[in-house]
């Protein structure tokens, strides 16, 4: 396992806030009455041509050629794909500005909605991310709140996939695996959906990429078994028991669960940035 450790990064003191600034605000205000899945047909065509471009310049050039993208286990799409057929939540580590794009590719034709940074829906970035699937979370607003789980619900009913960055916000290049809140979990417990988990890791970048490209790492992306609930607990014990196995899932994937890289994360306490046992002198505290 090559683990970049990269300093270039201002990581923050708690391990689930931002870093990127977004200057942009275009005003947009998610409450009740705002479309968290648009299904107009102005926006099911402007999806079309993104998505026609997504594929035909981003995927080789930006995937293949900048990241280095290789994407592993596939046959576990394959090996449940009836199960999946109903609708599923997926998960992955945040490592990257574009990583949802290797998400996008890693499932195919068969593209989750993404959970977003309410800022992200405001900012620079905003058509894109919206038209890639993006859906703001609504932030102090009872009423929004609950369009937006409606929203969230009917979608995964329909057969629909949901992404979710359970670590809460990106930090790129970044190697162990930050502690997990529970949303992505109530999702799928609430609707009895299986978590599909993706682990990001990296590989060390040959010579041409690191000068031309100033490339840190070049990236893995394997897709896990899924997770199902377990319906024999009670609601919150289901969201706890798919949180820790979903969080060791991403660990193994990610290649931090072997011996040698063992880490023991503390799920209670997500301000603490050194919040795995140092064993093997591991040593990311981060920004102050």
């Amino acid at each position: 396992m090559f683990d970049p450790k990269c300093d270039k990064f201002p990581y923050p003191k708690l391990t689930d806030k931002h870093y990127l600034i977004v200057k942009k605000d275009n005003g947009l205000i998610f409450d009740e009455n705002y479309p968290y899945i648009d299904k107009s047909f102005g926006f099911r065509f402007k999806r079309f041509w993104v998505r026609f471009l997504i594929v035909t310049i981003i995927y080789p050039f930006l995937l293949k050629i900048r990241m280095g993208l290789r994407i592993r286990g596939r046959k576990n799409l394959r090996r449940y794909k009836y199960a999946l057929k109903g609708g599923a939540v997926t998960i992955a580590n945040h490592v990257h500005m574009w990583d949802y794009l290797c998400v996008m590719k890693a499932l195919r034709y068969r593209w989750p909605k993404l959970l977003a940074w309410d800022k992200n829906i405001t900012g620079e970035m905003s058509g894109l991310i919206r038209a890639v699937g993006g859906i703001p979370i609504p932030l102090n607003n009872f009423k929004a709140t609950l369009a937006f789980n409606k929203a969230i619900e009917d979608h995964l009913n329909s057969g629909g996939l949901l992404h979710v960055y359970p670590e809460g916000s990106m930090w790129e290049y970044y190697a162990p695996i930050r502690p997990f809140k529970s949303g992505a979990f109530h999702f799928a417990v609430n609707a009895n959906k299986p978590v599909i988990p993706l682990g990001f890791s990296y590989r060390k970048p040959g010579f041409i990429r690191r000068v031309i490209f100033h490339q840190i790492a070049l990236f893995n992306l394997t897709i896990g078994e899924p997770i199902f609930p377990d319906t024999s607990l009670s609601k919150a014990q289901q969201i706890n028991d798919l949180t820790l196995k979903a969080h060791e899932a991403i660990c193994h994937l990610a290649g931090w669960s072997s011996e040698e890289n063992y880490y023991k994360p503390i799920f209670t306490n997500d301000e603490r940035i050194d919040y795995y046992t140092d064993k093997y002198g591991l040593n990311y505290k981060g920004s102050k």
